[in-house]
């Protein structure tokens, strides 16, 4: 009893020291506050009262003064820039300063020291040491590393060896510390329970605070590798992802600001990861989906199929569509396309003499070699276009040649004549110069025509040739690239530095070649589950090998099987609905899955309204009827509309913001929900992905109800 009294009161001792810090940590981060309030006025009024200077000593000299204000607007936004993101870091900083402590020896010194990690870092100035670590940072590894022992980190310098000696972390809110907790950070964590457990936003959250140890090693992956994170529903590939593009944007500023472009699924997913990154500091970042990259790019005239027609499609299994989609996912297409290629490379062009006023001036075989030697490295159009230039200079050499024996004749006739017959016939000999040159410009606007061969038609006319006219779908989109890239080569106006692509297990090998060779990127965090593929293709998920296509670079693989998303119950219910690669779900306890068949839609109905009453009594802020498509969608709206408050998602341009939602399966897919209700028909498959991705946005609570 006396042990227990002792520990307590050491534990009670250590809260009170931790309460002391925590204060004087606050203190500092206001003055740090105070600080920055008043370089940003500091700013301000230089820049005002030099303006008046410049603007009183450049009063009559209008370019220096427009000069001044270019100069000066861009100085204004990097200065407020700065200033403003470490205000904006500053005060998120002053109600939570801190999650995490740990206490570590360093091996070659052998003093031991204690860091405490925040969200950001604060080093005051005339300070040796950071008040607090960021995160980010190369010994704040440390804290995620899982045990307590022997331990390393990277530093600038190299490797350094230590022994972590002990670890803490801490729940504070409003700058109050609620609780703190002495972990080795393993799947029994009691902060990652607590933060599971609670209910979820409208958003996609930060994860600082309960990164795991294998996130961690991923996150911290040198930014010169490819990454490829192939993980179950719920394992953290996303936020995974995002904490890694802020962990390289911290170490390498100026390398990617601007410079890091995001490939998400639709824009409904994209809207709810928005918050994540601004809450880490960084919004420099560039996000679109695939579609709209391509076509961005291709400037099509046709429209494609938008995302929402082609999965209803799929899922209704549309024979036609599926065909086709099989088949411009295969290997046998990528050769076609590339045999296409080639003949395009071979026969595009009828490679004919170019003639002037009946003279050849240059003939086919020289035409020939430029074609297939001198400028064979080229693009083939953009070959074309820069043979027709060589062309056209040989027609304006051989134009001038003539123009010039025209000039020299008239001269020499002007030269024979007498005053007299100048007078009478020097109107008449310019009158026949002019003819004569107006017919060598006749000559040369034939011989340009002439070469109408050289003429370069739109890829997108080649590839209707190519897909028999048929309307254009998702899947043509990597191959027109491709078509675009052989052809005429792309350049992006940005410049693009790393490269995250998430749901990538829907991508297929040729889209993830375009990217690389438009991007010219060699920095890539790619993520996906090959479990939740919507459109299962013949061909294996492409994100699994794609050593071929990134065999120059460094890649790395990383499984997980770990789901840290949904309570044991639910990963339980969902891994029946997969043949292989089960989840590991984690430890956290919840509520058996309800499964209930229905024959009557009014009951179902009822019970669907009884389920959403239950889950608000039980205050979960976001809620979800997710159905397999449309048509169970249409068969919900009209009666829950009208009795409850429930918001449907019918496009993907509609914006979540919490509360109940009426969601089809592939709109729903990437994101997360406190309860889930999946409505479906009652189906006996062995394998169904598409109730695997349903069943796996519910965190605490799900229902299935059947359509029977």
């Amino acid at each position: 009893m006396e042990r227990e009294d002792i520990k307590r009161e050491d534990r009670e001792l250590q809260l009170a020291m931790e309460k002391i810090k925590l204060e004087d940590t606050k203190k500092i981060i206001n003055v740090e506050i105070m600080k920055y309030l008043d370089k940003r006025k500091n700013i301000s009024n230089y820049i005002l009262d030099y303006r008046k200077n410049v603007i009183e000593e450049f009063r009559d000299d209008e370019d220096k003064i427009i000069e001044y204000f270019d100069h000066e607007r861009y100085v204004k936004e990097e200065a407020f820039k700065t200033i403003d993101r470490r205000l904006k870091e500053l005060t998120q900083l002053r109600v939570s300063p801190y999650f995490g402590k740990v206490k570590f020896k360093d091996d070659d010194y052998n003093m031991e020291e204690e860091i405490y990690i925040g969200k950001f870092g604060v080093t005051p100035d005339g300070y040796f040491e950071p008040v607090i670590v960021d995160w980010r940072a190369p010994v704040s590894s440390l804290f995620y590393a899982g045990t307590t022992g022997s331990a390393t980190y990277e530093s600038p310098g190299g490797k350094i060896n230590t022994e972590i000696i002990g670890r803490r972390q801490f729940i504070i809110k409003k700058g109050e510390l609620q609780g703190m907790f002495d972990s080795d950070l393993d799947i029994k964590d009691e902060i990652l329970q607590i933060v599971l457990s609670s209910s979820s936003g409208d958003k996609l959250k930060d994860i600082i605070m309960t990164i795991q140890k294998e996130q961690d090693m991923i996150i911290r992956r040198p930014r010169s590798e490819i990454v490829v994170v192939n993980g179950v529903a719920g394992s953290g590939k996303t936020t995974i992802a995002l904490h890694r593009i802020a962990y390289l944007m911290y170490n390498h500023r100026k390398l990617l600001e601007n410079k890091v472009l995001i490939l998400g699924p639709n824009n409904i997913f994209m809207e709810y990861i928005s918050t994540v990154l601004p809450s880490l500091g960084e919004v420099s970042v560039k996000q679109q989906t695939f579609k709209t990259f391509a076509e961005n790019i291709l400037d099509l005239k046709a429209t494609t199929m938008n995302f929402k027609d082609y999965i209803e499609a799929v899922i209704k299994e549309d024979g036609d569509l599926i065909s086709n989609i099989n088949y411009k996912n295969s290997k046998q297409y990528r050769e076609n396309l590339d045999k296409t290629l080639e003949d395009l490379n071979k026969n595009y062009f009828s490679i004919k003499d170019v003639m002037f006023k009946e003279q050849t001036i240059v003939d086919k075989k020289e035409i020939e070699e430029m074609f297939f030697t001198h400028y064979a490295h080229m693009p083939l159009f953009r070959r074309s276009k820069r043979i027709k230039r060589v062309l056209i200079t040989r027609i304006k050499d051989k134009r001038d040649e003539y123009f010039r024996d025209i000039e020299k004749k008239y001269k020499l006739i002007k030269e024979r004549l007498t005053e007299e017959e100048k007078n009478l016939q020097l109107n008449s000999l310019e009158f026949n110069r002019k003819i004569e040159i107006r017919e060598l410009i006749r000559e040369v606007m034939k011989a340009k025509e002439e070469l109408i061969w050289l003429h370069n038609e739109s890829v997108e006319e080649i590839y209707d040739r190519l897909n028999h006219n048929k309307p254009f779908i998702v899947d043509d989109l990597a191959p027109m690239l491709y078509i675009k890239l052989k052809l005429e080569g792309i350049k992006l106006e940005d410049d693009i530095k790393h490269v995250v692509i998430d749901e990538a297990q829907d991508y297929n090998s040729l889209q993830f070649e375009v990217i690389k060779h438009i991007t010219n990127c060699k920095s890539f965090t790619i993520v996906g589950d090959s479990n939740q593929r919507l459109v299962n293709t013949k061909e294996k998920a492409a994100m699994t090998d794609l050593n071929e296509i990134f065999k120059e670079d460094s890649i790395e693989y990383f499984n997980l099987n770990k789901s840290y998303r949904s309570t044991e119950q639910i990963m339980d219910y969902a891994n029946k609905y997969l043949i292989e690669d089960k989840i590991v779900p984690f430890v956290r306890e919840g509520k058996e899955v309800e499964q209930k068949s229905f024959s009557n839609k009014e009951e179902l109905i009822g019970k669907i309204k009884d389920s959403l009453e239950d889950f608000k009594n039980k205050d979960y802020e976001t809620i979800a009827i997710i159905c397999r498509n449309e048509e169970i969608i249409k068969l919900l709206e009209e009666p829950l509309k009208r009795e409850t408050s429930i918001k449907v998602i019918g496009s993907e341009d509609t914006i979540y913001t919490g509360g109940a939602v009426l969601i089809p399966s592939y709109f729903a897919k990437g994101l997360e929900f406190d309860a889930v209700i999946v409505v479906d028909y009652k189906s006996h498959r062995e394998e169904d992905l598409v109730k695997y991705v349903m069943c796996t946005r519910a965190l605490h609570e799900l229902k299935e109800f059947q359509i029977s």
